[in-house]
């Protein structure tokens, strides 16, 4: 499809600097409320993912949310999106990525980039009385939503209506490399506070299985993936996974319709995560790029909704 007209985002002169749209959600936007359920789900290779639930049991339709790097069910994103789906009569599913949900996942593995066979047992297990499914990833996961669809792992049910990707960085290699830039130093090391102290208290648990003599080494998220991301998870190193995970070379594969929101002024992407040859060529995938945004911003001050949960709500009314 053509590039979508992205001009409708116009946010105040504070919000037209990346930076700010990016942190302002994160630090001062205020979480309502839901009535979430959370359930365990269980997996063939012996551990075990959480799921926050809201149901309204008025019709069969699902979205189910998936967070970003170091996120949950709890982050901001998620909970504005709950909102306004909710709203307009949509069942939630919001997915905590193994490890994020309060409570140390069993295995090695964790969760990645293109970390997919959790959202497929979840979708295989816990979907059966949904006639119409949506997913909607951030950033991360994002980059799970689109890989899912595209990259031919995995048989994708008919039930998947539409899916939508959010400040998605589609080439993780050139993510990597932006993070590394002097302003994005704080986010990043925000980022490795926690993915490290996750490795050492997972090296308490399988002291067998964990290695903690390069943990010294890692400085950028670049070296957690070198020395972590790829040895928990099967890969050779960081490009390895950067080549096996990104979403990027699957995208003319899609299938189903899919929109990418990705704004011109966030900082955590390369120029390669705005494929607009791709959506210029394809019948299904659509790319959004307004000016401003941030990464997982597109805040506004009047409003309880900002404009990519607008955004995805119509995209996702359309199907």
């Amino acid at each position: 499809m053509p590039i979508i007209d992205s001009n409708q985002y116009k946010p105040s002169v504070l919000f037209r600097n990346g930076h700010v749209n990016t942190l302002y959600p994160y630090l001062f936007r205020k979480n309502k409320s839901f009535p979430f359920k959370r359930q365990r789900y269980l997996t063939p290779d012996e551990d075990f993912f959480d799921v926050d639930w809201l149901e309204n049991e008025v019709n069969s339709k699902l979205v189910i949310l998936l967070h970003g790097l170091e996120g949950s069910s709890s982050s901001q994103y998620i909970n504005g999106m709950t909102n306004i789906l909710c709203q307009n009569g949509y069942n939630i599913a919001a997915i905590n990525f193994r490890s994020c949900s309060g409570e140390m996942n069993l295995q090695c593995e964790m969760y990645h980039s293109g970390f997919t066979k959790d959202l497929h047992h979840f979708i295989n297990v816990a979907t059966d009385k949904y006639t119409q499914i949506f997913i909607c990833g951030f950033s991360l996961g994002g980059n799970v939503t689109l890989k899912y669809i595209s990259d031919g792992v995995y048989s994708i049910t008919s039930k998947i209506k539409a899916v939508a990707g959010i400040s998605v960085p589609c080439d993780l290699k050139g993510g990597s490399i932006m993070l590394k830039k002097w302003y994005n130093h704080l986010y990043e090391q925000r980022f490795l506070a926690t993915l490290l102290k996750k490795v050492r208290f997972k090296q308490t648990l399988l002291p067998n299985k964990i290695d903690l003599s390069n943990i010294h080494r890692v400085k950028t998220l670049w070296d957690f993936d070198e020395y972590y991301t790829s040895s928990l998870h099967g890969f050779q190193d960081a490009e390895d996974y950067y080549k096996q995970c990104s979403s990027l070379p699957f995208l003319p594969n899609i299938a189903i319709p899919a929109i990418m929101i990705n704004a011109l002024d966030d900082s955590f992407l390369a120029k390669t995560s705005y494929p607009y040859q791709i959506a210029n060529d394809h019948p299904h995938f659509h790319l959004a790029t307004p000016k401003n945004g941030g990464h997982v911003g597109f805040s506004d001050f009047n409003s309880q909704t900002y404009w990519s949960e607008k955004h995805v709500l119509a995209f996702f009314n359309q199907f």
